[in-house]
């Protein structure tokens, strides 16, 4: 497998030069700030296919070059009758993007940079990417060189059907285009497979550089191009106005803290641009070479690819004292936001870069789960789904404990909690939450060692009882809160936590033995798994399993590996991709670690899945599973934790040095106007046979339709309160409601849909909500639904259309009021 040798130097459009195979990356990230402004070239060339968001939904970015008159293709498969200039490299950094054309007379460099720096959590979370256009001549003469650039209104929407608007806003020194949805539907809808439809996108450059508009397309104009490097550059930003909506409340991105507006972002970004080009240039340099260091030539192309995808698969935002929250996205399985089964294996990239962004992710969790909303004895599952933390939704929620995770949720956060202490060198955040933890503590060492039947975070492979590798991590947590104990000087506490771990782990040596390997489960004889959950023993000094544990493993691993990788476990061929590289650290042997790495290199370069890096894919035929643009890759820097030195240097350079957090948001007070199902179920007027036209206009009349009781669908849909069973693929609802003596721009909707919703307020389409919910949201009236509404009576139209799984539609209006400490 060493044959995946790669080099830095570029990935070239050839697949081979000199018989070695090099990075070919699945999807070449070029815009990549969070969930929302995502943007990615799914394509070896540049010019081979149009750009996408990381969901696959078109998201246009265009780019020409016109050199002595002749115009080439830079960006985008479009126009086809344009021929696209050739494209020698493409090298991607932790930052950057380099992409390297010729013709022949001219060389361009073309440059994406996003300036990721993780010392400072301000700049880490501008919402900004830099496009660069470097020319110099290639024959010794002079040439007119130009180039454009486009940015397409899709990517300021969820649908390309929805309406838009363009502007020019005045900023000063800049020449500035900007657009936005017409509706501005703030944080109005969840889900997975969504993009942003509100808040504004701008594409500006300095006037400096005389750009010209036409048509929305930007235009900068070189000059005269000689042998001397010409330079050209502009910014492509996103303002999203409000990010996150945190237990009700919306919360603004974390550069947005003290103030500012996007033409405070812009100017900002504009006078920095010299001296973050040299900053992420120097980090690109630097990273590289400790990840060489620490695993080889791969490793360090891996981490490279890895880095943006993981800080872009989340939202930095500040709370009420201005602290920084980092909420993660559930990106490509049910759109979780703050899972703490995603942020467990995504933690390596945020633990190097320091405690400020270890925390960020861990506060908003950790308040909430120390809240009175949450019961239960163990840690929760997620916040919400994004961009809605609003409390668990997954399983049984805050409700019952239907397929909760309590061993793998609890020992998590133990873990990543003594992680923060180690870097630190003292308990104080874990201090914060002591009670917590004790009680997480308490729990896994009574149930933690050999679990009941239940889902962790592989939970795509269903429920398991005596899970092997769960029972490693609750042992290691147990370790981890014996760590803290000790910090704390609690010895007697210690004492008796590190000694019941002691024996939790030569137990679990003896009950998992096989042989040559460990189980996957205590009772069943011939099974394996990958014990990714042991590295936290070694990376946080407990020393609870002898290196004799690993090093059996690994010889095992290394026997049945397959040739993208190795399985996750012997049930089936996928593997996941942030588990295979923490497995691959068990020994510390660089041998051993380029065994399990080179394959997955080979997955890389060979899987016909074009898109950002998936974590779940089929060893044997490199065929992509599932998940995609997750932030679990940040998984990857693992292997840095090892090294004590090496983590120190990258962590003591946190300036951001968050402290002192606003306690979690109260609920606010949510007044029913007009009631649904979950407090006063209402009677509709209901078909699941399309209606004729008009069926949503006031004057309709509903006689022939059947009556029935909100809400509607199937049982067993989450958070559902069935009074009408709908288990047809569409169904139309018409009521007419009373509105009482109430300020309209008050309202909000009470809405649980399942999934595609229609929303009509005599006669008026005002409302379009895409995907499903788990429960009762309570979105803002938009601007068209304020003013359709009218005192008195209207009548209120819903279609609720339904592709697969769980079904459910109810509809009321509620009035939200915010509570203050």
């Amino acid at each position: 497998m060493r044959a995946f040798l790669l080099t830095l130097v570029s990935f070239c459009v050839a697949a081979t030069v000199n018989g070695q195979e090099r990075l070919r990356p699945p999807a070449v990230p070029l815009v990549a700030c969070d969930p929302y402004f995502s943007i990615w070239s799914q394509a070896d060339r540049l010019t081979d296919v149009e750009t996408t968001h990381w969901t696959g939904k078109p998201q246009r970015l265009k780019s020409s070059i016109t050199i002595d008159g002749k115009s080439l293709r830079l960006m985008g498969a479009e126009p086809k009758d344009t021929a696209a200039m050739q494209q020698t490299n493409v090298t991607v950094w932790p930052t950057r993007t380099v992409y390297d054309f010729e013709s022949d007379a001219i060389a361009l460099t073309l440059t994406f940079m996003t300036p990721s720096l993780p010392e400072s959590i301000d700049l880490l979370s501008w919402p900004v990417t830099y496009v660069t256009y470097m020319a110099k001549s290639r024959d010794g003469q002079p040439h007119s060189v130009s180039v454009t650039f486009e940015a397409g209104a899709e990517i300021a929407v969820n649908d390309p059907a929805q309406k838009t608007v363009w502007s020019n806003p005045t900023i000063e020194d800049l020449s500035t285009l900007s657009v936005g949805s017409q509706a501005q539907p703030i944080l109005g809808r969840s889900g997975d497979d969504l993009r942003v439809d509100w808040g504004y996108l701008y594409v500006s450059a300095p006037k400096t550089q005389w750009p010209t508009w036409k048509d929305h397309q930007l235009a900068l104009d070189f000059g005269k191009v000689g042998a001397g490097e010409t330079t050209r550059w502009l910014m492509l930003a996103y303002d999203d106005l409000y990010s996150i909506q945190y237990m009700k409340e919306n919360l603004r991105p974390f550069w947005r803290r003290n103030g500012w507006e996007a033409a405070d972002l812009l100017q900002a970004a504009a006078k920095a641009y010299e001296r973050l080009s040299l900053l992420c240039k120097t980090f690109d340099e630097e990273l590289m070479t400790d990840l060489r260091q620490a695993g080889g030539e791969n490793y360090a192309l891996l981490g490279a690819l890895s880095y943006r995808q993981c800080f872009a698969a989340g939202k930095f935002v500040a709370d009420a004292n201005r602290q920084p929250l980092q909420f993660c996205k559930e990106n490509h399985s049910n759109g979780c936001i703050a899972t703490s089964d995603v942020f467990y294996p995504m933690a390596p990239q945020f633990l190097l870069f320091g405690p400020s962004l270890a925390k960020s992710f861990l506060v908003p969790f950790l308040n909430y789960a120390a809240s009175e909303r949450w019961k239960f004895p163990y840690a929760p599952h997620d916040l919400g789904q994004y961009p809605l933390a609003n409390g668990q939704v997954y399983g049984g929620g805050e409700r019952t404990e239907e397929n909760q995770m309590p061993v793998e949720e609890s020992g998590n956060v133990l873990i990543l909690v003594a992680a923060i202490a180690r870097m630190e060198g003292n308990p104080g955040f874990a201090n914060l939450y002591w009670k917590q933890i004790e009680t997480w503590a308490g729990y896994l060492m009574e149930r933690g060692f050999d679990p009941e039947n239940q889902l962790c975070t592989d939970d795509f492979a269903g429920h398991l009882a005596h899970n092997v590798n769960l029972s490693a991590k609750a042992i290691c947590a147990i370790g981890a809160y014996a760590s803290l104990c000790e910090m704390r000087g609690e010895k007697d506490k210690a004492t008796r936590a590190f000694d019941l771990a002691r024996t939790f782990a030569k137990r679990w040596m003896e009950t998992a033995d096989d042989g040559d390997h460990y189980r996957l489960a205590f009772d069943r004889q011939g099974s394996w798994s990958q014990k990714y959950n042991l590295v936290w023993d070694r990376i946080l000094g407990l020393n609870l399993f002898p290196p004799s544990v690993a090093a059996k493993e690994m010889a095992y691993y290394r026997k049945i590996q397959n040739q993208f990788g190795l399985a996750l476990d012997n049930r089936e061929t996928y593997t996941k991709l942030d588990w295979i590289t923490w497995t691959a650290t068990l020994t510390q042997d660089r041998d051993d670690f380029a065994a399990l790495v080179d394959p997955v290199i080979a997955f890389i370069n060979q899987t016909p899945d074009r898109s950002p890096l998936t974590d779940w894919y089929q060893t044997k035929s490199s065929r992509k599973v599932g998940f995609t643009a997750r932030p679990v890759v940040g998984g990857v820097f693992a292997q840095m934790l090892y090294n004590r030195d090496v983590w120190k240097k990258w962590a003591a350079r946190d300036a951001t040095k968050a402290a002192n957090w606003a306690p979690m948001p109260l609920p606010p007070i949510v007044t029913d106007v007009i009631a649904t199902a979950a407090s006063q179920p209402a009677v509709w007027f209901y078909t699941t046979t399309k209606p004729a036209d008009g069926w949503s206009s006031a004057k309709f009349d509903p006689q022939g339709w059947t009556e029935g009781k909100s809400g509607f669908g199937t049982p067993g849909t989450p958070g559902a309160t069935i009074g009408t069973r709908w288990s047809e693929p569409d169904i139309w609802l018409v009521r007419d409601i009373e509105l009482p003596n109430v300020e309209i721009d008050n309202l909000h909707w009470s809405i649980h849909h399942d999934e595609d919703t229609e929303i009509y307020v005599n006669g008026k389409l005002v409302e379009q909500f895409s995907g499903y919910t788990v429960q009762y949201d309570t979105p803002p009236l938009s601007n068209a639904a304020r003013g359709a509404f009218k005192p008195g009576k209207n009548r209120i139209a819903v279609h609720c259309h339904q592709t697969g799984g769980g079904q459910y539609i109810d509809v009321g209006l509620v009035t939200v009021k915010k509570r203050s400490r």
